[in-house]
């Protein structure tokens, strides 16, 4: 079982790949990931954080560098706050942060957007997907006839699975009173007051006034946006007065004004105006999925896992949480269930037929995660998304899934991770029977469609193509073995196994088919993880950095997928040798000490581009 300290080397690392200690601004996390704010983005290698063992990936995204972690993070993340210069830096559960050197760096208002609703909302996920895990399991005791709907047995288990649920607005006055910088009891004592028994008595009740004026009283129990906007203006309330307040009265003052002046506010204008705007949201969402089902819950199960990817996930979650809070069901979770399982299904399918064991491991636990968890991040990084076919094929099993699904009028009745553990919480709207095919297609397609995919990537333009990872030259020439390249850094091994060329002309061609993740911008350097889990550094010449590019052009960009023997670059080899620089070529496998079998073919001499120097034996 992990501990932290087993992810103190990684987190040690990471820290260091993102400029240091005094280069991060602030960290939290959320359920699979390192969430970094970082001051200089030119400081930070965030391709190299990708590569640290134990890292699925690492991505910069919503004004974030996220190292993705899995479901182990909570650890990673305690071992972060003891690496010197970090625990400053943590934020949890919520917390706003602290700018101290001028503010955040990407002002754009999505991603403030985004930013807000997860810090809302992320340090209460995990008892709100857990607890309605409940609460979908008490559903199906009671549909099945396990339990009584009216003894006291399934009254007090109810109580359990949906006390949070009720006094969800006290669980978001601590969130947003920690995002908004306002003192947290005076926010909580705002939310008592709407949910205190006798203003919910008076919910419905003609005739209500307040001061004489007349006052449409509203329930206030599970509700989400009124809190937030409340606890949001009460801030800015709550910092004037602690201004203009004399010393000697500011203290007990303070929060009695602010609740005097924010219960009334939030009773005719607040409370009215946002709950008749998230119903209207409702409804609209609702109409949608009645009227065109099939775009709406094609939409989301196609979509949803690209939506995780940036983090925009977030800004859908308070809607579904208002759905389920203020109607009992939420039409958007239910084609979710078909977006999980259709990349499952593909990781799945990857995992049986893969030969790569670096896959295969990330693969094999991932789908487990994904089928029982609905925790995705793991094969998406890990499988699907580097391969990208999978992810494609997940894609459209998704969709088709997801159309299932919404033509058959499902909701989910509690929010749960999707997974098949969520089923239970399928049961009360809609047709239970096509949130079973629909999801079942989905992961049944997603396996289909990878497997006919993976077919025809092995035969390509008719021929089969070798999945067995190899290694070939980057350059025609003199092949040179490793410990003779003229470099120790290179010929002592310290990087990875691998061999040099002594190029005959300057064309510099990829030895692997793969993704680019690093390309120097003098040229003379190039990184590529390999489609077949091989990853190759290609550097052209020794010391060739210090010609600053010159000599040097560059044919790809990163992030480029590439094939074998695909040009990166054009290089003048006159132009190395006037400068007094050897235009040795190395080719370095930097993650071959994971690799077992990978053998040297039966190569010296002359070598042609794109010739397999290295191959993976069985």
């Amino acid at each position: 079982m992990a501990t932290k300290t087993d992810f103190s080397p990684l987190v040690a690392d990471v820290v260091t790949a993102l400029g240091g200690a005094d280069n991060v601004r602030s960290v939290t996390h959320c359920a699979t990931r390192l969430r970094f704010k970082i001051k200089d983005s030119d400081k930070a290698d965030i391709a190299k954080a990708g590569k640290i063992s134990g890292v699925i990936t690492a991505i910069n995204s919503g004004g974030q560098h996220q190292v993705v972690i899995g479901n182990d993070v909570p650890l990673a993340y305690q071992a972060l706050m003891d690496v010197p210069g970090m625990r400053a830096k943590g934020i949890k559960d919520g917390d706003a942060e602290v700018d101290d050197d001028g503010g955040s760096e990407d002002k754009n208002w999505l991603n403030k957007f985004i930013d807000l609703i997860s810090a809302l909302f992320s340090p209460i996920v995990w008892a709100l997907a857990g607890i309605g895990l409940g609460k979908a399991g008490l559903t199906l005791a009671t549909t099945v006839g396990i339990l009584d709907a009216e003894s006291s047995t399934h009254t007090i288990f109810n109580a359990m699975f949906d006390g949070l649920f009720y006094f969800l607005p006290f669980f978001l006055a601590i969130t947003a009173a920690k995002r908004f910088k306002v003192n947290q009891f005076i926010a909580l004592a705002i939310v008592a007051a709407l949910l205190h028994p006798t203003m919910e008595a008076m919910v419905g009740t003609e005739g209500v006034t307040f001061l004489g004026l007349p006052l449409t009283m509203m329930s206030y129990s599970s509700s989400v946006i009124p809190v937030v906007v409340s606890v949001w203006l009460a801030g800015y309330l709550q910092r004037w007065l602690e201004k203009v307040l004399p010393g000697a009265v500011r203290n007990f003052f303070t929060p009695l004004i602010v609740v005097l002046v924010m219960v009334p506010l939030v009773l005719f204008t607040i409370g009215p105006v946002t709950i008749g705007a998230a119903n209207a949201l409702s409804n609209g969402i609702g109409f949608l999925f009645e009227t065109v089902p099939w775009l709406a819950g094609g939409l989301m199960g196609a979509f949803w896992q690209v939506f995780v990817m940036f983090g925009l996930h977030w800004g859908l979650v308070p809607v579904m949480i208002n759905d389920i809070a203020t109607q009992g069901f939420s039409y958007m979770m239910a084609p979710l269930m078909a977006a999980i399982f259709g990349q499952v299904g593909a990781a799945l399918a990857v995992w049986i037929r893969s030969k790569n064991a670096e896959v295969k491991k990330v693969a094999g636990p991932g789908v487990l995660s994904g089928f029982f968890a609905g925790v995705t991040e793991p094969i998406i990084y890990g499988v699907n998304l580097p391969l990208k076919y999978p992810f494609y094929a997940g894609v459209v099993a998704g969709g088709i899934g997801g159309i299932i699904i919404a033509v058959g009028g499902n909701a989910f009745d509690a929010f749960v991770f999707p997974s098949v553990m969520a089923f239970a919480a399928t049961l009360s709207v809609g047709s239970f029977v096509a949130q079973l095919i629909g999801s079942s297609a989905a992961l049944i397609l997603g396996f289909v469609f990878t497997v006919v995919m993976f077919r025809k990537e092995q035969n390509v333009d008719k021929q089969e193509t070798d999945t067995t990872p190899n290694v070939a030259a980057a350059a025609s020439g003199t092949y040179v073995p490793l410990a003779e390249i003229p470099d120790k850094v290179f010929s002592s091994g310290a990087m990875g196994d691998g061999f040099g060329i002594v190029p005959e002309n300057g064309e510099i061609v990829s030895p692997v088919e793969g993704q680019l993740i690093a390309v120097q911008k003098s040229g003379h350097a190039y990184g590529i993880r390999g489609d077949n889990g091989i990853e190759v550094l290609v550097h052209v010449g020794i010391d060739t950095v210090k010609m600053a590019g010159e000599g040097f052009e560059i044919l790809v960009a990163r992030g480029d997928h590439v094939k074998v023997g695909q040009p990166l670059a054009k290089v003048d080899l006159n132009a190395v040798a006037e400068a007094g620089f050897d235009p040795t070529t190395a080719v370095i496998v930097t993650n071959s000490k994971k690799l077992e079998g990978l053998k040297f073919t039966d190569v010296e001499g002359h070598v042609g581009a794109g010739d397999v120097v290295m191959r993976m034996e069985p």
